[in-house]
């Protein structure tokens, strides 16, 4: 009897365009393990990363503004689900593999730390100043990281090759071997600066009359106007499906868009006034950890000493802000003395 994954898969292969990852074609696990008779492998890798531990943190970690009080300011969490639904519009469009798209999506940032990119910052620091095996804390390496290894108290998820690959290279140099996954990484790139501009308006750190009028001329002048002049040129310029990308005029203005942003909000001092308190602050909890590597919870003790600087970015990675705002009052702040 044909179970309904079976059907699906012969779905994939009538509705989808050859250029697609089928998930009857996926390169595998890890760890080899019975299919599923309902859902197909990717449908599967993107519910094992919705009911994840380290996704339900992302809704307490810094996108950009430390802490906001506001309700309305993006976390991780949303920024995440934000590529998905862009990521997802450009798959359709394009008669690529949604369920494939949406589990990278979901996942690429699983990795991050506390506070922003300035939690990459400390620990980077903290490594090069053990003089560490490994100099330098990537977020999409640690993102991997999680999902083989630190998820399930070891076990990790147990994703499909094409998840992994796209989780991995969702930035950086080398692109994803999958279409799907290179439509993650430019989705990433176009939520990212599109929502950090609505929230750096809403703070009041710039204003509307601060964009730069030239990209803002070609993308638009809404948030929405811009994500839809995005999608339709990436469709576009991507319809032979030999790669995904978008027009050069239009990738420039993005571009442009975004060295913008990192002079007027990434680096402005109102913004990031609180930058140097938690990397700090990430810091001290990384030594007190490293002189101390007994009081690590039994999930992240190293089996070897080599191991330490790395079990200590696995549990430190993982935090929330607001865990290591409290975990660093109770292990630095003196408690008051009750009589």
């Amino acid at each position: 009897m044909t179970s309904l994954r079976e059907e699906y898969e012969v779905l994939e292969h009538k509705i989808l365009a050859p250029a697609a990852s089928f998930s009857s074609k996926t390169k595998g696990r890890l760890k080899d393990e019975p299919k599923d008779p309902v859902r197909t492998e990717y449908q599967r890798d993107r519910d094992r990363i919705i009911h994840s531990k380290a996704f339900r943190r992302l809704s307490h970690k810094t996108q950009v503004f430390i802490a906001p009080e506001k309700d309305h300011y993006r976390t991780r969490l949303t920024h995440a689900l934000e590529v998905a639904q862009i990521a997802r519009t450009v798959a359709r469009a394009l008669r690529l593999n949604e369920d494939l798209t949406e589990a990278i999506a979901l996942g690429h940032d699983l990795g991050h730390t506390p506070f922003g990119h300035i939690g990459e910052d400390a620990l980077t620091e903290c490594l090069q100043e053990i003089n560490a095996p490994k100099k330098i804390f990537r977020h999409n390496e640690q993102s991997l990281r999680v999902v083989d290894v630190v998820e399930k108290k070891g076990r990790g998820l147990n994703l499909t090759y094409e998840v992994r690959d796209g989780i991995l290279n969702h930035t950086g140099d080398k692109d994803p071997e999958t279409l799907e996954g290179q439509i993650v990484k430019i989705c990433d790139r176009v939520a990212y600066v599109n929502h950090d501009i609505d929230d750096a308006l809403r703070a009041g750190v710039i204003s509307f009359s601060d964009l730069p009028q030239e990209p803002i001329a070609i993308l638009g002048n809404t948030h929405g106007e811009r994500i839809n002049t995005l999608v339709n040129d990436m469709v576009e310029a991507s319809s032979d499906l030999e790669r995904i990308r978008l027009s050069p005029r239009v990738e420039k203005a993005l571009n442009d868009l975004r060295s913008w942003l990192f002079e007027a909000v990434y680096l402005n001092p109102d913004a990031k006034s609180e930058d140097k308190k938690a990397k700090q602050m990430l810091k001290e909890i990384f030594y007190y950890f490293y002189e101390r590597p007994q009081e690590l919870p039994e999930a992240f003790k190293p089996q070897h000493e080599d191991e330490l600087p790395i079990r200590i970015c696995d549990y430190i990675a993982g935090m929330t802000d607001r865990f290591a705002l409290r975990l660093f009052e109770e292990l630095f702040v003196p408690k008051r003395w009750m009589v």
